[in-house]
């Protein structure tokens, strides 16, 4: 079991709260990053930084209330359908964990979603569904269950499906989600995150912030402290740009590239905790699932790990 960063009582309560509200919560977590980005990522000193890393190298002991059972359950990962989504997160999603997909409409995402739905009913846990651009009807998740030879019986009550298509339904649901969760709750699904954010064009851009800030405090509670996994689906937008890769237009640019509607960058999801990939097809059949960041990885740091999927060979 990975050692605990709060552990240590010589780390400032700042940095602490720093480093929860980025979800970094053990060592392991550290893997992959370095004092200067963590000092970056989190705006302390480096000072602050190297205080982590410092700390993270100490023995320590279990903690006197953690029991010997606990010591010995290691955390288990949740297995999708899709052998390339498995083996980019080296062996499936966590318990406890974030998997943001993001694609262009009509790729594999929510099918990659619904995998991941089966595989926790399966378990006999909760699901709660949440669709925001009609792109999942509840007949699509209850036929895929249906197929299922391990679901128990009771697979329908497993299921919650609900509807939220405007910014303030979504974020109504997120201030209440903590209380909503019950203990049998193992996964929650936000179907076209972006979608409620495209209905408010006109949205302030501090507004914004602010409300995916809520988002992702909301998120990392409920995947630290209930163990919850997180599935969001994402589609991307489109951006002109010039020769040289500067911002455009449609009649000025020279090129388009897809990228997250939501951004480029963890701004509603907490780092440590949480996995992104960005589905690449090439047909309607194949394509490549790229992982752009994760707990140990971020772009930049070594070409982008990459997997190619064919739905007809299910690799």
């Amino acid at each position: 079991m990975s050692k605990s960063l709060f552990l240590s009582s010589a780390l400032p309560s700042s940095t602490r709260a720093a480093l929860q509200r980025a979800g970094y919560e053990t060592v392991d977590d550290l893997s992959g990053t370095s004092p200067e980005e963590l000092s970056k990522e989190l705006g302390i000193a480096i000072s602050d930084s190297q205080a982590v890393f410092s700390a993270s190298q100490r023995p320590a002991g279990p903690s006197t209330t953690q029991s010997v059972a606990s010591l010995a359950v290691r955390p288990k990962s949740i297995l999708s359908n899709h052998p390339a989504v498995d083996k980019l997160l080296g062996g499936g999603l966590p318990r406890g964990h974030i998997l943001e997909i993001s694609g262009p409409p009509g790729c594999i995402k929510e099918s990659i979603a619904l995998d991941f739905v089966r595989s926790v009913v399966e378990a006999d846990e909760e699901v709660i569904f949440v669709d925001m651009q009609n792109m999942t009807s509840p007949a699509a998740i209850d036929k895929i269950l249906r197929g299922s030879s391990t679901a128990p019986p009771h697979y329908q009550d497993l299921v919650r499906y609900m509807r939220l298509h405007t910014l303030p339904d979504l974020m109504i649901f997120i201030y209440n989600l903590l209380s909503e969760l019950q203990p049998k709750t193992g996964l929650l699904v936000l179907n076209s995150i972006q979608f409620p954010f495209q209905s408010h064009p006109n949205l302030q851009p501090s507004k914004r912030t602010a409300l995916l800030e809520t988002i992702r405090q909301t998120l990392l509670q409920a995947s630290a402290s209930k163990n919850l996994s997180i599935i969001i689906t994402s589609q991307m937008s489109t951006k002109m740009l010039n020769t040289d890769g500067s911002p455009a237009n449609f009649e000025t640019g020279a090129k388009a590239v897809m990228v997250p509607h939501l951004g480029p960058q963890f701004f509603y999801l907490p780092t440590g905790r949480s996995f992104r990939l960005i589905v690449a097809p090439g047909s309607r059949t194949t394509g490549a699932l790229r992982l752009v960041s994760s707990p140990i990885y971020r772009l930049g740091q070594g070409p982008a790990p990459q997997e190619e999927y064919d739905l007809t060979g299910n690799i």
